[in-house]
């Protein structure tokens, strides 16, 4: 005769100490995860040129290519069919003599974005749009604000440049602006000139709050061509190490007046993205990985190193585990896909 005993958990072990039954199942394991990534959180990164039929690799980041505007609307059209629900754009000034001290490049009513935004919202009235705001793509020095005649950065005249920059990306149709500087005070002079524009209501400021500086950002700036002329960033962005400092970013930008926050980069600071989902709670978090995290696992995947659709799947729970709602990521139109699986 068999015991009952014999089949009970061992010795100090109580019955909730048997997990494995609740994750034997591929749906168990959904249910499981807090947060599941649906189509709706994605942000699709568009590096839009002042060349109107160009359509060009970008060797450093793998399937992402410059367009021209005469490009950009076939190949959103392909994304929105698979349920595309965001883009973000970044100019990218190609023509020669367009760059200059003060960005005038960032909002020319002929320029990249505001023909982007108009284009994007004539073909896909429920997308999404969000412009990045930012002047080192237009900057013949390359920093993303004034200098003063030391190279430093001049902080008053740099934000009002980056409001007027993001209003006018408002009235040509952005549903949102995120302005991914790092200048101090620029979330507030940018609500007060959508304010002042009548704007105040209609578009959505989402912050890069925590932007770190470091070393994952190479392929954007082949992208776009925005590396510093001369110096770097480090004196505007966070010093990878400085959490107080992102906290205190964080609870700036939503005291100025900000919507939602990004932290940038992702996977190397979430930490960061833990720290807002609980100091920004009511908020939407985003988290952007940025180009050197994507072109990291396509390059080890090549090696075979791992499945590169796996740990798509693996580096974006995390994100969502930590508390983003949220992503920027290049590898948006593969999720459009594999979420339908």
């Amino acid at each position: 005769m068999v015991h009952t005993a014999e089949f009970l958990p061992s010795s100090g072990s109580s019955i909730s100490s048997i997990l494995q039954g609740g994750y034997h199942h591929p749906l168990a394991r959904e249910w499981q995860q807090e947060r599941q990534l649906t189509k709706n959180m994605f942000i699709f990164p568009l590096f839009v040129t002042d060349r109107p039929d160009e359509e060009s690799d970008i060797p450093s980041l793998p399937n992402i290519k410059r367009r021209g505007v005469n490009k950009l609307i076939p190949y959103v059209k392909s994304l929105v069919e698979k349920g595309l629900r965001s883009v973000i754009l970044f100019g990218v000034p190609l023509k020669e003599g367009v760059k200059d001290q003060v960005g005038t490049a960032a909002d020319d009513p002929e320029g990249p974005v505001i023909q982007s935004i108009k284009l994007l919202r004539k073909n896909f009235p429920d997308l999404f749009i969000m412009c990045d705001v930012c002047l080192c793509e237009y900057t013949d020095h390359g920093h993303c604000g004034l200098l003063n005649e030391d190279g430093t950065l001049n902080r008053e005249p740099s934000v009002q440049r980056i409001a007027a920059v993001a209003v006018n990306y408002a009235k040509a149709g952005a549903h949102s602006v995120a302005p991914s500087d790092m200048m101090d005070g620029r979330i507030k002079d940018i609500k007060l000139g959508l304010i002042n524009a009548g704007l105040g209501n209609k578009c959505f400021v989402m912050s890069y709050a925590a932007k770190f500086s470091g070393n994952l950002y190479g392929p954007f700036r082949d992208a776009a061509g925005s590396t510093p002329g001369q110096g770097d960033r480090k004196a505007y962005q966070l010093p990878p190490g400085g959490a107080g400092l992102a906290r205190r970013a964080l609870v700036r930008d939503m005291e100025e007046g900000a919507d939602a926050v990004i932290i940038k980069p992702s996977t190397f600071y979430l930490d960061i993205v833990s720290d807002a989902s609980r100091l920004c709670r009511d908020y939407p978090i985003c988290t952007y990985q940025v180009s050197g995290e994507y072109a990291m696992l396509h390059a080890a995947a090549e090696k075979g190193v791992f499945d590169l659709k796996a740990i798509a799947f693996e580096s974006h729970q995390g994100y969502l585990r930590a508390g983003a709602r949220l992503i920027i990521s290049y590898f948006t139109p593969e999720f459009l896909e594999w979420l339908d699986l």
